[in-house]
């Protein structure tokens, strides 16, 4: 009964709740990558299809029958039209059938997800071996010598994501979890975007000219880095300021637990399973990933929705902040 007594003594149940806290984002965060990234398979890649006439439709339908539905192909007009759209990203191969011989042309982009690349390769060369055919493949957006497996985007990411949420978390231990004004708030904000702007600067040189691991503007992925660390530095803080220092494991949850599996990294998007493939996009790993890869590889194409993703998370967090410190406003005497 005494040891027990001391341990009461010794253990607030504040702190007693906060481990259970601690060891339940550690099983999540078993769960969730585990989940994510244990058997990646294809599922209804967005594939062109170029070839003369009615082949066209006839070779779409022939691939959307693979087992297990690995493939979502669309006719498109061309060779010229299909390798448009692969660097816009509106596909993530295509196909072109050769209208005399029997070599027929695959056109991947192994800048955005190496993975998935080889998986096109393997999966179209057996279907085109099926009916007497070969393939030639063209790799029309190159992932960087130096940037193995495409990941560099990816870790680039993770790297302003975590900055983002440990300068909002070291901003909470130092002064409390909720801000006690307005005038608090905006001092951390400002803080928040001035270590964005330095974090995101320091990340693009880093990546690019000093380790040459990633091609592309500077400039860009500096405003990238700058964005993508304020907005989840700012969610945080607006998690901090509705729960208190329980606000930082949410951050974790929401970031690194959900975020980091569900971006694209070590696997695109269309082979992850389906709970990671549907909230990657509208999280900030996921988001940011996409629009470092396509500054990097793809001429900064289709990137508004994802630097939309990241805006709206950034004004969410500072509108949330800045009300949640207006509701703990002292009254007047």
């Amino acid at each position: 009964m005494r040891f027990v007594d001391e341990l009461k003594s010794a253990v607030s149940p504040r702190a007693a709740l906060l481990v259970i806290g601690v060891v339940a984002l550690q099983l999540l965060f078993i769960t969730s990558y585990v989940g994510a990234l244990h058997d990646p398979k294809p599922t209804d890649v967005p594939f062109g299809v170029a070839a003369p006439g009615p082949a066209a439709d006839r070779v779409a339908d022939r691939l959307a029958a693979l087992p297990g539905g690995p493939l979502d192909p669309r006719t498109v007009a061309d060779a010229d039209e299909a390798r448009h759209q692969v660097l816009e990203r509106e596909v993530d191969g295509a196909l072109v059938v050769a209208p005399d011989g029997r070599t027929d042309t695959l056109l991947v982009a192994s800048g955005g997800g190496a993975a998935l690349s080889a998986t096109l390769v393997g999966l179209i060369t057996e279907a085109v071996a099926a009916e007497g055919r070969t393939v030639r493949t063209v790799d029309v957006a190159p992932a960087s010598p130096e940037d193995f497996e495409g990941l560099s985007s990816f870790y680039l990411v993770v790297g302003w994501c975590v900055g983002g949420y440990l300068c909002a978390s070291i901003l909470a231990i130092s002064a409390g979890a909720r801000p006690a004004n307005p005038q608090r708030a905006v001092i951390r904000l400002g803080a928040l975007a001035l270590a964005s702007v330095v974090g995101g600067l320091g990340g693009a040189v880093i990546i690019g000219p000093i380790l040459g691991a990633l091609p592309g503007s500077v400039p860009a992925l500096w405003g990238l880095g700058a964005l993508v660390t304020f907005a989840v530095g700012a969610a945080t803080l607006a998690l901090q300021g509705l729960t208190g220092i329980v606000g930082i494991g949410l951050a974790i949850l929401l970031v690194v637990i959900a975020g980091n599996p569900s971006a694209g990294g070590a696997f695109p998007s269309p082979m992850l399973p389906p709970f990671w493939k549907a909230i990657g996009p509208a999280l900030p790993p996921g988001a940011g990933t996409w629009t470092a890869r396509s500054v990097a590889y793809f001429h900064g194409n289709a990137v508004t929705g994802p630097l939309l993703v990241l805006s709206a998370w950034a004004l969410a967090g500072a509108v949330v902040t800045l009300l949640t410190s207006l509701r703990r406003r002292p009254a007047p005497a």
